[in-house]
């Protein structure tokens, strides 16, 4: 299993938790999404996974939730 934090600008509520948990839990290798949403800063989004996952495909999956840019890596 492989435990990754994600930094992400743009979250502002639980609704936008929501839409990027439900993107990234679309994703055949991730088995848990938590956020915990920093509104107007970097909001932590930590991911389990069974591989690691490249950064285009988080990035893809952040856009299709919404408004939600890459910032870094924990």
């Amino acid at each position: 299993m492989v435990q990754t934090t994600y930094l992400v600008t743009g979250l502002t509520c639980h609704h936008c938790a929501t839409s990027v948990t439900e993107e990234l839990e679309a994703l055949d290798e991730v088995s848990a999404v938590r956020v915990d949403v920093v509104p107007g800063g970097e909001s932590s989004v930590r991911v389990a996974s069974t591989e690691a996952l490249g950064t285009e495909r988080v990035r893809t999956a952040l856009s299709a939730a919404g408004d939600y840019a890459l910032s870094g890596r924990r």
